[in-house]
């Protein structure tokens, strides 16, 4: 398993800004709106993504505010990584916890295997858009959404029985909505400028 820290992903990122050229950048990019005008978009074009969610998420890192597109993406992939360590934590705590039910416990160990592999494939996901292979990062991002969906079905198996982690798959589910939107985005514009 990858073991990705906060500074790493920072240090990615500061590097990928300077690679860019600036010509290279959007125009929007410069916007001090970049964040509304994105959030707004994403939100209206998928039936899932919450506007506010989005808004609060990508505002809450102060970089966000001087960045543009790319930028934006890799900060949500690594609120996403953080997302999902905290989360790999707490469902660590959580199995511990001998109050719970058997059937509770076996969902948990499933989630504890889906959010270590989450961590991983985002890990690589970071690295694959930072390539600008905005496909194969949409992939992997999407194979994250699925955890987190599977990781809250396995709870609802049972009449009944709550998910204890469903603000942790809810979040982690819309941190990779907003990625794939931002990606979405760079592709079109990537593929229409050749």
């Amino acid at each position: 398993m990858h073991r990705i820290s906060s500074f790493s992903i920072s240090l990615c990122c500061f590097l990928f800004f300077l690679t860019i050229p600036h010509e290279k950048l959007p125009a929007v990019a410069i916007s001090v709106d970049i964040i509304t005008q994105t959030c707004e978009k994403c939100a209206a074009e998928s039936d899932v993504l919450s506007y506010n969610v989005c808004a609060a998420s990508l505002q809450a890192v102060p970089v966000s505010h001087v960045t543009n597109l790319q930028g934006l993406a890799v900060i949500a992939m690594e609120l996403a990584l953080h997302n999902a360590t905290n989360t790999l934590s707490t469902i660590k705590e959580l199995s511990n916890n001998k109050s719970l039910d058997p059937f509770a416990l076996v969902c948990l160990k499933d989630c504890l295997q889906l959010y270590s592999d989450a961590i991983t494939t985002l890990a690589d996901a970071v690295g694959a858009f930072l390539s600008e292979d905005y496909g194969t990062a949409n992939t992997w991002v999407s194979t994250v959404m699925e955890a987190t969906t599977t990781c809250e079905g396995g709870f609802k198996e049972k009449e009944g029985e709550v998910s204890p982690l469903t603000n942790e798959n809810y979040n982690l589910f819309q941190l990779c909505d907003i990625v794939l939107c931002i990606s979405n985005l760079l592709n079109y514009a990537k593929s229409t400028a050749t």
